[in-house]
């Protein structure tokens, strides 16, 4: 006997992006904790009163059983943990979100499962929602720990060139991804003041669960901005749209 045998599959997951498409039907991004990043179909899902409605509603976290089509899975149920849909109602907690979405977006290949990655951004989600943290130091801290996660994290406790150990430096190399000892050369890299890289040496280290406790200037949390945009910009094989936004709101702040 043959016959041809639907894969389902059950999975926590998160919308870090929609698309619509015919009348009633989305495309939905997820990335799941099981599968990683994949593409399905959510049939019926526009239309309020369909069962798929809020559980694909864009940054909606639950648990997710879909299979296998010719080309994307298929949402057949889900059930919602949360929806996250406060973070649509303020402009920083949306680009924020978005963001992270986009971080995980470009530095993921399609079924390619990293439970690491997924904790890192649902962590983040609830620190949005539940305004507990500074939001810029959180994201300086899920840019580190994402770099880390996908393989481009950089080392500041020893110097890229002698393997000697930093206590403190001013200088970060983009070509060998980690910071420069002051008897070594200095080039094709960024100066930065020695508390900016004592602090990227502190949020490299600490879990982002305790982000919170971690209270930075705004002198500094600008320096890390900027060597982070460098290290992202270099990492992946795209620029984050979404940080372009980012600079908008980081100028008029």
């Amino acid at each position: 006997m043959g016959g041809d045998f639907l894969s389902i599959f059950k999975t926590r997951a998160v919308v870090i992006k929609t698309q619509d498409i015919k009348e009633s039907d989305k495309l939905v991004w997820l990335f799941s904790e099981k599968l990683g990043k994949i593409s399905t179909i959510a049939k019926g899902s526009k239309k309020s009163s369909n069962k798929l409605f809020t559980s694909t509603l864009q940054f909606s976290y639950g648990d997710y059983v879909v299979y296998k089509g010719k080309s994307l899975y298929v949402i057949n149920e889900s059930t919602a943990i949360d929806s996250f849909q406060e973070l649509l109602n303020d402009l920083d907690k949306l680009t924020y979100a978005s963001y992270f979405c986009e971080i995980i977006d470009i530095s993921m290949q399609d079924e390619e499962s990293n439970r690491e990655l997924f904790k890192l951004l649902i962590t983040a989600f609830y620190f949005l929602k539940n305004k507990v943290v500074d939001i810029e130091i959180l994201a300086r801290a899920f840019e580190i720990k994402a770099l880390q996660i996908t393989g481009y994290g950089f080392n500041l406790e020893h110097c890229c060139m002698c393997r000697k150990k930093i206590n403190t430096s001013n200088y970060i190399s983009l070509q060998y991804s980690g910071g420069i000892c002051n008897e070594c050369a200095k080039v094709n890299g960024i100066n930065v003041s020695y508390p900016a890289y004592n602090a990227l040496k502190y949020l490299s280290k600490i879990p982002l669960e305790n982000v919170y406790r971690v209270n930075l200037s705004k002198e500094i949390k600008d320096e890390l901005y900027k060597v982070l945009f460098q290290f992202i910009d270099q990492s992946y094989f795209r620029r984050p749209k979404s940080l372009d936004i980012l600079n908008c709101l980081t100028k008029f702040e």
